[in-house]
């Protein structure tokens, strides 16, 4: 690796490098790829507990969300980003709060993460959110653009900022159609949440008249650069919709668990060409941000629901690499060990107890490998986490911030 990207792949060369790392008994991979997260409800761990979709955001996340400060965000970013690195985590793709945006970009720089973020809009009148939380159109758009304009390429490409619309329920049709034509005269992202739970998809089409998918059509933001989270209740109209526009899909197998929500048809879309990454989602409704945990609960419930081998190991670590760097844009950039390539990389220990001899690798990650399996995570050729260890941090003054945060957070929100 030579500054910040993949030089040489395969026997060293002869010339002498400033650093060499042993890799003996180590699997080397692309840095995991998560592209549903909200590093905001990092402090909501634990508060949100057994409730369904809209309950839980009616009477835990909403006013907690509400409730956020300057500081209390920074901590939740800082938390969220060393368990994220420590796991093996490099990028993500993430749906922040309504207000003071600005403060996450700044903590995910520092804290070295590959992020794109997104400030959360919703202006329109919705059954239980905070009267914080709504905003006008106009502000909305406008904050969102600035920040583009304030952070966009940033921390040396590192950071990036994507157009949040929370959902269909959370917003006007001005607004969805605004950010429609954001995206397309800057080549933006779009992310937002779709098809969840079926309470949801009720909810939109009585709103709306129309079905999920076929709402965010009709405003025009179906297209490449659109990442929705969940698309658990399709119909087989939808999912031809979302391959005719080559919509890209987050599946939170964890997250939808925990809600009761459902289990994604994750087999019957990639057999569409329609590409489906992984991601957490927040640890207000997982509550962990272990990408481990998705790989292995993906492909099970496959399993269980299909039968055994109809998402395969290797097929779920594609979802958690290359089709992750896919959905953000950058396949050019990230997402495989190739020359030319960022330099994300991990390096798991294959020698533990519990992954037995290996055979066959893919197999060991997803289904048996931990996150204290991970023992380097580097970005952009920096190494960021040795044994386990962050190398610029202090992880003990991260945590006690945000158990302090927390606590304070959770009073303002009066829980």
């Amino acid at each position: 690796m030579r500054d910040g990207r993949i030089v040489s792949v395969g026997d060293a060369p002869r010339k002498r490098h400033q650093t060499v790392i042993d890799a003996t008994g180590m699997w080397l991979l692309p840095g995991l790829i998560q592209t549903h997260i909200h590093l905001c409800q990092t402090l909501f761990r634990g508060y949100a507990d057994d409730l369904r979709l809209l309950d839980w955001l009616k009477t835990r996340v909403w006013p907690m969300e509400a409730a956020h400060t300057p500081a209390s965000l920074r901590a939740a970013t800082r938390a969220a980003g060393l368990e994220l690195l420590q796991s093996g985590t490099t990028s993500i793709l993430t749906m922040e709060t309504v207000h003071d945006t600005g403060v996450v970009f700044e903590a995910a720089a520092e804290m070295g993460l590959r992020a794109t973020i997104g400030k959360c809009l919703m202006d329109a009148e919705t059954p239980g959110a905070p009267a914080r939380l709504r905003e006008s159109t106009r502000a909305a758009l406008e904050e969102s653009v600035a920040l583009h304009r304030q952070f966009n390429g940033s921390a040396n490409g590192r950071i990036r900022a994507a157009f949040a619309p929370r959902f269909a329920v959370s917003c006007t049709r001005e607004l969805m159609e605004g950010v429609a034509e954001l995206s397309a005269a800057g080549g933006s992202i779009v992310h937002s949440h779709a098809s969840e739970q079926e309470d949801e998809v009720a909810l939109v089409r009585e709103i709306t008249g129309l079905g999920n998918i076929e709402y965010f059509e009709a405003v025009g933001l179906a297209s490449p650069r659109l990442n929705l989270a969940h698309c658990i209740w399709l119909d087989e109209r939808d999912m031809v919709r979302l391959a005719e526009h080559d919509v890209k899909v987050t599946s939170c197998p964890g997250s939808n668990l925990k809600l009761g929500s459902g289990v994604a048809p994750v087999p019957a879309l990639l057999d569409r060409g329609i590409c489906v990454s992984l991601g957490s989602d927040g640890a207000a409704c997982n509550n962990h941000l272990d990408m481990f945990s998705e790989m292995r609960l993906a492909a099970a419930l496959q399993a269980m629901t299909l039968g055994p081998g109809r998402l395969t190991a290797g097929r779920v670590v594609a979802m958690a690499t290359r089709h992750g760097a896919r959905a953000l844009g950058v396949e050019d950039e990230l997402g495989s060990i190739e020359v030319g390539k960022r330099a994300d990389l991990i390096l798991i220990d294959s020698q533990g107890a519990h992954l037995g001899a290996a055979p066959d690798p893919y197999s060991a990650i997803v289904y048996a490998a931990r996150p204290s399996d991970v023992r380097l995570t580097m970005v952009d050729g920096e190494i960021l986490i040795k044994d386990g260890q962050p190398q610029h941090l202090d992880a003990a003054e991260i945590a006690a911030t945000a158990r302090d945060e927390a606590r304070r957070l959770a009073g303002r929100a009066g829980l």
